[in-house]
């Protein structure tokens, strides 16, 4: 995504000594480059607000909600489904977060910290938040799959049940317990 979709901010023009509020919406253009690079049909309603602040001596914190509303293809018919998106969105700056090494180049387990460069840039921010809360698995209001059946020519077709391969042991647990009189019930 190399297009921005918000205000990239200079860390050295921020006022360490306050808070700043941050209010991104993107305009109809904006939007549609985003849904376009998330590969989704359309966006609209696309805000980000909150409230960046300074904490220790040189890091900053952002607090605040997404709401975005998208479009992307059901997964059953491929019809439109829209969504409304509203979420909470955390990031944090750290100045003296250690940089990644390759070979420790596993994702870390709070995505939400970043290293402090020159720049934060908002536009990125909303870009990932909406990415991170799309539904993964949209479905069309009554859509629904039906049942599918394939198999080699001349042979049945594998059911449900026959997918199941513990419910058979079960089953043949329970004859055999019947038959050998050795049930759990018997002598009580």
């Amino acid at each position: 995504m190399s297009e921005s979709y918000g205000p990239v901010l200079k860390v050295s023009d921020l006022d360490h000594s306050r808070p700043h509020e941050i209010d991104v919406k993107l305009d109809t253009d904006s939007a549609d480059a985003l849904a376009t690079a998330l590969g989704i049909d359309g966006m609209r309603k696309v805000r980000l607000s909150g409230r960046l602040a300074p904490f220790g001596k040189a890091d900053w914190r952002f607090a605040g909600n997404l709401g975005a509303t998208v479009v992307q293809p059901c997964v059953v018919t491929l019809a439109p489904v829209t969504t409304r998106i509203e979420a909470p969105v955390e990031r944090s700056w750290l100045r003296d977060l250690p940089p990644v090494k390759a070979e420790e180049s596993e994702t870390p387990d709070d995505v939400s910290v970043e290293r402090l460069g020159s720049e934060i840039d908002f536009g990125t921010v909303l870009a990932e938040a909406v990415a991170l809360n799309l539904p993964d698995y949209p479905r069309a209001e009554g859509a629904e799959l039906e049942d599918a059946s394939f198999t080699e020519p001349g042979r049945d077709p594998m059911s449900d049940d026959d997918a199941k391969p513990f419910a058979g042991l079960a089953a043949l647990r329970d004859q055999l317990a019947g038959k050998s009189g050795d049930g759990p019930d018997e002598d009580q």
